[in-house]
């Protein structure tokens, strides 16, 4: 699996690690598509304030996540 560096900057900002990508992709708790874009969303109990991580990827010769991060219903401390 392949990670775009905005990927990758989103996991450093919001502390996601590799393996919850990997068990997004692999087991998630809802799955959809916009184009050529898989979109997985998973809940991790405990992390991310009880909200689910939303992983973007696209399917070439191996996956290449595009972007990752925390659903919000809460952004930099003000609520959206």
């Amino acid at each position: 699996m392949r990670i775009s560096r905005h990927a990758r900057n989103n996991m450093r900002l919001y502390q996601i690690a590799r393996e919850e990508i990997e068990e997004t992709i692999q087991a998630p708790d809802f799955v959809g598509r916009e184009g050529r874009y898989h979109i997985a969303h998973r809940t991790f109990p405990g992390r991310f304030g009880s909200l689910p991580l939303k992983v973007i990827y696209v399917v070439e010769e191996e996956a290449v996540v595009v972007s990752v991060y925390p659903l919000k219903g809460v952004r930099w401390g003000k609520k959206r």
